[in-house]
């Protein structure tokens, strides 16, 4: 996911060491600057080319791993991340932004705002924005406190709705005064820094009110309150980014960007080496870390310290994996850290992730949740037995005539995750379960199949997009889709505990550090004593770009690498 995430605005959050920053063939006074927040001895980031000394013009090409099945943010078929990256953060108007202050990430008022909202705690939560006067929709029509009533509105009564958090907390939005946003909380909730941006921004009222928004936006947009508009979508091949004139921030430099769709990672890494993209952002896959320690031309950057979460993640609801001592047998059949050390060994990652929150969100969990969930094939044995499970001629569990089959199912072309994939097959067959693949391309993927629940296992990462910790999000009761909540919510493992849900709900609601710590680890301890799901690593980011790319390029583990691409331009 994708798209998941959060963290309280108030917690200072520190991020960690950089695995590796390597930088190789690239000048710095090329632009070609290595990133490594935090406290670990990685270097800082910085711009070493005066902003002034960009030349403007030219065209950019990018690759992109996945392509979403339709840009309409709200919706759960855009939930493939890319398009959060790619798209959203270059195109729709947010309150805040995520910056690097020091160690730390932190929110920053946008340029939509005149500075940072009021807000009153007492007698209920009331957050106050004023829009820039100077804020318009890319036809000129002014950005008003229209659109967050009207964005609120879609998001917490509509239908089919990716996620509701936050705005299902709100009580009523004031419009009275078009440049000025009173928005009046019904009960708290602590990340509303992340509420009007995070995974969805804002959306424009006077061209969508009315309309059937999915509809309109199923294939693309033709408004922007971003430095970037959508020219083209060509669905399968690329999307194509062009400077939206009446932007009021800093106009973009380039002609325009490219994305091309290369959802090969293989490929997608043979592209970028020929010169054919001059930027990738490639999940970790073997041959690309042998390459980069090799050495390749242009510039890299690691961190294990992300917004991402890999793990397995079990329909909770669907045979084998409806009976906890399955799933807790299953964890058992696992060595879970030589898989981690198969994958990421060349990077130092060797130890598997025993919490179920991204790395970046580790202060609201218990990061050793999981961490009983060792190879221990007696524990199987015992698990499965007790279950009323016996192993048959084949030497694979059966329980009332039908054997433990287990449908695995990942985004097609993904190199490392089929290699994951294998591994895991091999290891839970010793163990009596019998794993198949069933791979789907990402759009389907997420769009279609773990929303609606058709599977039984999937190997994904959740990648956070704003400051909070995710947990209600991923496990609440509330957010598994269905008819009640017109399909709504991203429990699409259908984790249903509950005297988990109240705690997870506390972390959305409370605005005492110490209790949201306190529940946090309460939460994890019974997603973990249930296995909802398998934690397997943190995901680590890599990016790589060409010396050709002047300007300041760097991660940012909420928004992504390219939400500053405004500010780059191409040497000549």
């Amino acid at each position: 996911m994708v798209r998941s995430r959060r963290l309280l605005s108030f917690l200072a959050l520190i991020l960690g060491f950089a695995l590796l920053a390597a930088s190789c063939g690239g000048s710095d006074d090329e632009g070609g600057d290595d990133t490594a927040g935090g406290d670990g001895g990685g270097d800082e980031t910085e711009t070493t080319v005066n902003p002034d000394d960009i030349p403007e013009g030219g065209n950019l090409v990018l690759g992109a791993e996945q392509e979403p099945d339709c840009v309409d943010w709200i919706s759960s078929c855009a939930g493939a991340s890319w398009g959060f990256w790619t798209m959203n953060v270059n195109t729709m108007p947010r309150t805040f932004d995520v910056v690097q202050d020091g160690d730390e990430w932190v929110y920053e008022p946008s340029i939509l705002l005149d500075g940072e909202p009021e807000l009153e705690e007492e007698p209920q939560q009331v957050v106050t924005y004023t829009i820039s006067e100077d804020a318009v929709w890319s036809d000129g029509e002014p950005i008003t406190s229209t659109d967050f009533k009207y964005t609120w509105d879609q998001i917490a009564n509509g239908e089919d709705i990716y996620d509701t958090t936050g705005y299902a907390n709100i009580e009523s939005v004031d419009d009275s005064d078009p440049k000025v946003a009173v928005v009046t909380f019904s009960e708290p909730f602590s990340d509303w820094k992340g509420l009007f941006g995070g995974g969805y921004g804002i959306y424009p009222s006077h061209i969508l009110e009315g309309e059937d928004r999915n509809a309109m936006m199923a294939n693309g947009y033709d408004f922007s309150g971003g430095p970037w508009m959508i020219e083209e979508w060509a669905k399968g091949s690329e999307v194509v980014l062009v400077p939206n004139e009446n932007y009021w921030g800093p106009q973009p430099k380039l002609e325009s960007v490219t994305f091309r769709f290369v959802t090969d990672t293989a490929a997608e890494f043979q592209a970028y080496q020929a010169g054919e993209v001059s930027a990738i952002y490639p999940q970790p896959q073997l041959d690309v870390i042998e390459s980069i320690n090799a050495g390749v031309e242009g510039n890299s950057s690691f961190s294990d310290q992300t917004g991402n979460m890999e793990a397995l993640w079990m329909n909770n609801s669907e045979f084998p994996f409806d009976s906890v001592a399955v799933r807790q047998a299953f964890a058992y059949s696992l060595d879970r850290d030589a898989i981690v050390e198969a994958l990421f060994g060349g990077i130092g990652l060797t130890e598997a992730l025993n919490t179920l929150e991204a790395p970046i969100l580790s202060a609201f969990t218990d990061t050793e949740a999981f961490a009983d969930y060792t190879l221990d094939l007696e524990q199987v044995d015992s698990l499965m037995t007790g279950d009323g499970w016996e192993k048959n001629a084949d030497g694979f569990w059966e329980k009332d005539g039908q054997q433990a089959d287990i449908e695995f199912i990942t985004t097609s072309g993904n190199a490392r995750r089929e290699r994951t994939q294998e591994i895991v097959i091999e290891q839970a067959g010793e163990a009596g379960f019998n794993v198949t693949v069933a791979n789907q391309e990402a759009g389907t993927f997420f769009g279609e199949t773990l929303p609606n629940g058709d599977y039984q296992m999937g190997l994904y990462a959740q990648v956070a997009t704003s400051l909070r910790p995710a947990a209600c999000t991923l496990f609440c009761s509330d957010n598994i889709p269905s008819e009640e909540n017109d399909f709504s919510g991203q429990n699409w493992q259908r984790v249903n505990i509950p005297e988990a849900d109240p705690l997870m709900a506390s972390l959305d609601t409370s605005t005492d550090p110490d209790e949201i710590q306190q529940n946090g680890a309460e939460a994890a301890a019974l997603l973990a004593e249930n296995v909802v799901s398998l934690p397997l690593d943190p995901l680590p980011n890599i990016l790589l770009w060409s010396d050709d790319i002047l300007g300041n390029v760097a991660d940012n583990p909420i928004l992504g690498p390219f939400s500053n691409m405004h500010e780059w331009g191409l040497a000549a």
